[in-house]
């Protein structure tokens, strides 16, 4: 049985002689008191049971925090990483930038050392060609020279009895 204020307020008790039954009184009295340990023990309970939802919100509230901190952190550790990639990516592109223009430099300092050479090919050619042309004239002048023999040289070669008909 569960006893308001109410109850209490408005419980009446029988006259006996000497004023109220002591019996009534003391029965009521022992059902107040067993009811307020009832609501005693209950609240009791209840306070427990709040302290241990508020420690549960608390520790809730103290893994939220560190989430949060753990994600802010890792937002942050991924900036950084994302900008250590972008400036290793950037470093990446200027070495390989300088090594291009290292190899179109070496490539060009080749094309002129080709067109170099094949300029003193050709100069070598045509003094070649002139030298060759000169020993060659040379030659045909020495053959024409012997071709030809001059008269004085014709007299000197001939025989015997055609130069005693010549002279008579």
């Amino acid at each position: 049985m569960n006893i308001t204020p109410l109850d209490i307020t408005q419980k009446q008790f029988k006259n006996a002689f000497r004023g109220l039954d002591r019996e009534e009184v003391e029965g009521f009295l022992a059902l107040v008191a067993a009811e307020f340990e009832a609501l005693v023990r209950e609240n009791l309970a209840l306070r427990e049971d709040d302290r241990r939802k508020t420690e549960e919100i608390a520790e809730y509230r103290s893994r939220e925090r560190a989430l949060q901190e753990t994600l802010v952190t890792a937002q942050k550790a991924s900036e950084e990483i994302r900008e250590a990639a972008r400036k290793e990516a950037e470093i990446t592109i200027s070495d390989a930038e300088l090594q291009a223009e290292k190899i179109v430099q070496g490539a060009h300092a080749r094309f002129l050392r080709i067109v170099d050479d094949i300029n003193e090919l050709k100069r070598q050619r045509v003094q070649f060609e002139a030298n060759v042309r000169t020993l060659v004239e040379s030659h045909l002048k020495l053959i024409e020279a012997f071709r030809e023999p001059s008269r004085e040289e014709a007299v000197q070669f001939m025989p015997a009895a055609r130069k005693r008909a010549a002279d008579e």
